[in-house]
């Protein structure tokens, strides 16, 4: 069995694709998964599965749509192992996320596309907005001060956004230290 943070896409969101967390949970266990923990109320699991990450990721959207109601073309699913979230969070940018006060810091997690290929749909307003990539991911830090201000919320209406999933820099740290430990 290998552990696996899963980032559900397009759930809980804005009144859309409502899922209980208790009820998913329950959900994947009927369906093979172990040690099932959820976090927050919005898309994070920490699971076991006796699945390559590749055939989990498919085989979990098929059985949240086959299981709950829900806009299918939101929902994607990205499983990713230990070692692949610890290289996001050895990979950030020298200051990321260490003035909370100050920026808003958000990973976004791509899905089927490289970092090369999601920057284009990225345009940062200078002075508030401040974009890296990384390993399968781009980091993005807005200045908390003006981020009404910020363009981050423009990717939202391109193409390439479904194959996008956003987390804040807590909850990657957290997902992080929660896969390393035993879960009851």
């Amino acid at each position: 069995m290998q552990d696996y943070a899963v980032l559900l896409r397009g759930i809980n969101v804005g009144g859309k694709n409502k899922i209980a967390m208790p009820e998913l949970a329950r959900c994947l266990e009927s369906h093979g998964c172990r040690q099932v923990a959820t976090y927050l109320n919005s898309g994070n699991v920490l699971l076991q599965s006796g699945d390559a990450a590749e055939a989990l990721g498919p085989k979990l959207e098929a059985m949240l749509s086959q299981n709950f109601r829900l806009d299918t073309s939101l929902i994607k699913v990205l499983v990713l192992t230990k070692d692949e979230l610890q290289a996001v969070a050895d990979a950030k940018p020298a200051g990321f996320g260490d003035e909370p006060e100050k920026y808003h810091s958000d990973v976004i997690f791509l899905m089927g596309m490289s970092a090369a290929d999601a920057l284009p749909v990225f345009q940062p307003r200078e002075g508030v907005d401040t974009i890296w990539p990384g390993p399968g991911v781009i980091y993005s830090q807005r200045l908390s001060a003006l981020r009404t201000k910020s363009r981050l919320s423009r990717i939202m209406g391109t193409p390439a956004y479904r194959s996008m999933t956003i987390r804040t820099w807590n909850t990657t740290t957290r997902l992080l230290e929660l896969l390393g430990r035993p879960r009851a």
